[in-house]
């Protein structure tokens, strides 16, 4: 068990060095979605400490979304608005044991998530069709 746990660590560590930033913001969306799923199925289940652990693993990912944000590009401020709305909103579900907050951010997340996957695809047929 401890072998293919190095093995799948290796791997992705690998995915992760050879991965184009806008592949990178795909993976961090999908921890960020399945994160939110597990603090509300840990909500659910009435495990307060294991949905505070999950809703700080996607705060840190919203986190990292805020950070890499490039503040030159014109879509920034609205970016950076979302993503602070995304946290309070966590914190809100996270505070209060209410699910709707988190229910409405991951819906957010996976429209994101979509999103940058779109732009992805034409950002490479881009390149594709110059080159």
């Amino acid at each position: 068990m401890i072998q293919y746990q190095q093995q799948q660590n290796r791997y992705l560590e690998t995915t992760i060095a050879t991965a184009t930033p806008a592949q990178l913001l795909i993976m961090l969306c999908d921890g960020a979605i399945r994160f939110t799923r597990l603090a509300l199925e840990a909500m659910k289940n009435n495990q307060p400490q294991e949905a505070n652990r999950q809703f700080q693993r996607v705060q840190n990912i919203v986190s990292e979304f805020i950070i890499t944000v490039d503040r030159e590009a014109l879509i920034s401020k609205n970016l950076l608005q979302l993503y602070d709305y995304f946290n309070r909103r966590l914190i809100e579900a996270n505070v209060s044991k209410d699910p709707a907050p988190a229910e409405e951010v991951l819906g957010y997340l996976i429209e994101l998530k979509e999103t940058w996957m779109q732009a992805a695809k034409a950002a490479t047929a881009g390149k594709v069709t110059h080159e």
